[in-house]
């Protein structure tokens, strides 16, 4: 009894979750009449690929189509998981192996920026971007994208790293590995599925974001897709059958990504909830 109970529950919340997907993928392939009829239409009577066509063969704005909106964002999710991984997994290892001066300081300040609301950052952020010189460049987001998703992939990595036995590296030393051997060949492969679950987060926050690349960003070719978005919403009325079909586009990258790194994914914040 308790255990039908449990996974009733389980079911309702999955359908809680899973419900506002379903009805932005079946939305995407209704006619205009549908969409816009008096009661609630499930799924599509009447299937269409029409919005989907509109978004993908014409120019959402003169010169610049759809596909070169998505190239920015796959650009920049591309350039922030790497370059934010690759930093996290060396601050990571410092933090770990090495005791220095305000160490703990630094992690502490790691976890007070994550409190810091985003809103409060975009008109310093702005003034330094352009102090920068980095205005109406995809650097810009790169840049700020890595800042937030550092204090994470830190504090995550920072458990993987420091659950790998000291041993392990003294053992490889003395038979004659060089440091960035060790790092590749023992540090590197013990703490991949941590690293993976921090690529997703970093791909996450660079793919959805919408206020910073909005403020960041003047020429309309540099656009990511969530700027993009924002063109089918007017003032008067809104075409929610591109809205949707872009949306389900939206979300596929992000879905194939996890699909293909779920395992790996799933280990590591277990993993990473259990060491320290």
């Amino acid at each position: 009894m308790k255990r039908s109970a449990l996974n009733l529950a389980g079911l309702l919340v999955a359908a809680f979750a899973v419900f506002p997907v379903v009805w932005m993928v079946a939305t995407s392939f209704k006619t205009t009449p549908e969409i816009f009829s008096g009661g609630p239409v499930p799924f599509p009577r009447h299937p269409t690929l029409a919005h989907y066509r509109a978004i993908l063969s014409g120019d959402l704005i003169p010169g610049v189509s759809f596909l070169d909106f998505f190239r920015n964002s796959v650009v920049v999710a591309f350039c922030t998981v790497v370059i934010s991984g690759v930093i996290a997994l060396l601050a990571a290892t410092a933090v770990s192996r090495f005791r220095f001066r305000l160490r703990t300081t630094f992690l502490v300040l790691l976890l007070v920026v994550q409190m810091i609301p985003l809103e409060a950052l975009v008109i310093p952020l702005f003034l330094m971007i352009q102090r920068l010189g980095l205005y109406d460049t995809l650097g810009s987001l790169v840049l700020t994208y890595v800042g937030f998703s550092l204090p994470f992939a830190v504090w995550m990595l920072r458990g993987f790293v420091a659950a790998v036995p000291v041993e392990l590296e003294e053992a490889a030393a003395i038979d004659g590995a060089s440091r960035l051997q060790i790092y590749r060949r023992i540090l590197f492969p013990l703490v991949a599925p941590g690293l993976v679950a921090t690529s997703i987060f970093s791909f996450i926050v660079a793919w959805n974001e919408l206020i910073f690349a909005l403020t960041f960003l003047n020429d309309q070719s540099r656009y990511t897709l969530p700027v993009a978005m924002t063109f089918f919403f007017g003032r008067d009325d809104t075409a929610w059958g591109p809205v949707m079909a872009a949306s389900t586009l939206l979300t596929l990258p992000v879905l194939i990504f996890f699909l293909i790194v779920q395992r790996r994914m799933v280990g590591g914040l277990s993993a990473g909830a259990l060491k320290g």
